[in-house]
């Protein structure tokens, strides 16, 4: 078992409230559209995080359905345990298990196989990882992950290579357009789909838009703190070059959007399709490995959902200075942050190799790589406002010292 660090408690104290509502409820709002949980059925969930789309689940199913629900976040499954109560070991047991590789499970056990931003996450490549929730799934069973798409976050990388191009920082800038390329487009990801055999591919997406009322505010909101801002931090190095980039993205954001919000779009999308029941050659697909059934996993499971009653989760102090368990570089002081985040205009768009469109609001087209017009479908409506706390004015701010990137003459613009 991994040691739990401190970042992991910190996430797992304010994630149903700060992240959940703005972030990954989005996206499992897209899954669970899309599921379709046949009687008696085996589900797996990979990634689960504090249970909240297992929970879904759970309520979608009868009573002999389970879920089986894999997080490698103690912390985080601790919440969850407390959030499913009795139904923990019951209907759906959660179970910690590092997502690095191979899925510890035979071939064709579940017949829904989901990911809700969990294979973002892994180190593998996510063909590769798709592909682990293909070989899990039963022969004509649904295999569904969200993600987000090429465009994401697109308003504040384009402000990170803005400000690598002033300064000359092409290898950081290489690094940042490899980034870009995780996101894939919509051909990219159903392309992925099919290459590791799913069938009846389809991607329904949401475009929706978070709102910062400044740059501070973007970078210590924690649905950026805990989630993209490490990367983005990584892809710059350390010390004090990446602590100048970000003075000068944060002093770009507050130029440009000074007096109004910082707008930063998310495609938010799910990729769903089919595990044949037969291959493109009409052969019955050959299930290798030991022979497990889904209640089989139940049996092997039933003891690991059982844990600690004095456990809990560590109340921590989010103004407090802290270094985390990896070395993680903080761009300034800790400070007490206020946080707005809106989501407005959410976009509905469906795409699919074989079939249709979504009716209402069509606005454009776009054209897949099979040379067929495939309708987006826009505007679905509705808005959700945050809380709208204080900022502390007086708060530190980043300064860029002595790196080469520091020294400026006071004509460079």
């Amino acid at each position: 078992m991994s040691r739990r660090s401190l970042r992991q408690d910190k996430i797992a104290k304010v994630y149903d409230a700060e992240i959940l509502p703005v972030w990954t409820g989005r996206f499992a709002r897209l899954l669970l559209r899309n599921v379709h949980v046949p009687p008696k059925a085996m589900v797996l969930e990979v990634g689960c995080g504090t249970g909240h789309v297992a929970l879904e689940l759970a309520r979608k199913m009868d009573q002999q359905s389970r879920v089986i629900a894999l997080e490698s976040s103690s912390p985080l499954l601790d919440v969850a345990r407390e959030k499913a109560g009795d139904l923990s070991g019951r209907r759906i047991f959660f179970r910690t298990e590092h997502l690095t590789g191979k899925l510890s499970f035979a071939e064709g056990v579940y017949d829904v196989a989901c990911s809700n931003l969990g294979l973002e996450d892994l180190e593998v490549p996510r063909q590769e990882a798709l592909a682990e929730l293909v070989r899990v799934t039963k022969p004509g069973g649904q295999v569904l992950v969200t993600m987000p798409m090429e465009g994401s976050w697109g308003e504040f990388l384009d402000i990170y290579r803005e400000v690598l191009i002033k300064h000359d920082l092409d290898e950081i800038l290489g690094h940042l357009e490899d980034y870009a390329l995780r996101f894939p487009s919509p051909q990219e990801a159903i392309a992925t789909a099919q290459a590791v055999g799913l069938r009846d591919v389809s991607l329904d997406v949401d475009e929706f838009r978070l709102l910062f009322r400044s740059a501070r505010e973007f970078f210590f909101a924690p649905v950026i703190e805990y989630g993209p801002l490490r990367t983005w931090k990584r892809l710059a190095g350390k010390g004090q070059v990446m602590q100048d980039i970000f003075w000068y993205i944060k002093e770009a954001i507050d130029a440009y959007f000074g007096g109004t919000s910082f707008s930063v779009t998310v495609l938010a999308a799910c990729l769903h399709g089919t595990k044949p029941l037969e291959d493109d050659d009409g052969v019955g697909i050959d299930i290798s490995g030991d022979d497990v059934s889904g209640f089989d996993v139940i049996e092997e499971l039933s003891g690991l959902h059982e844990v600690d009653e004095a456990s809990v989760v560590e109340e921590v102090d989010l103004g407090e200075n802290y270094d985390d368990d990896e070395g993680d570089e903080e761009i300034t002081d800790t400070m007490e942050t206020a946080e707005e985040e809106r989501i407005t205009s959410p976009n509905r768009k469906k795409l699919s190799k074989n079939h249709g469109f979504l009716s209402r609001g069509v606005v454009a087209t776009v054209q897949d790589d099979l040379g067929a017009l495939v309708t987006e479908n826009l505007r679905d409506g509705a808005s959700i406002d945050s809380r709208d706390d204080e900022i502390d004015d007086d708060a530190p701010t980043m300064q860029p010292q002595m790196s080469p990137i520091g020294r400026r003459s006071d004509g460079d613009d």
